[in-house]
């Protein structure tokens, strides 16, 4: 499972993007998949887990896990 770091995360919008480690572009990742209780939302510059698909307009992030 590849990991990364949050680059931004919007929590008034609900998306932000996450960067991964090893290189490679900026995956988007919306709230619908932060894998968590309560509100979720995603901090710069935390490290998570996550699955990558290729949506419509790119990169997307899956099953998104704080680590």
């Amino acid at each position: 499972m590849p990991q990364g770091t949050v680059k931004w995360f919007n929590p008034e919008k609900g998306y932000g993007f996450i960067e991964q480690e090893g290189g490679g572009g900026d995956v988007f990742v919306h709230y619908k998949q932060i894998q968590s209780n309560g509100f979720r939302t995603l901090e710069e510059n935390q490290k998570v887990d996550f699955e990558v698909e290729q949506g419509a307009k790119g990169p997307q992030a899956l099953n998104v896990r704080p680590i």
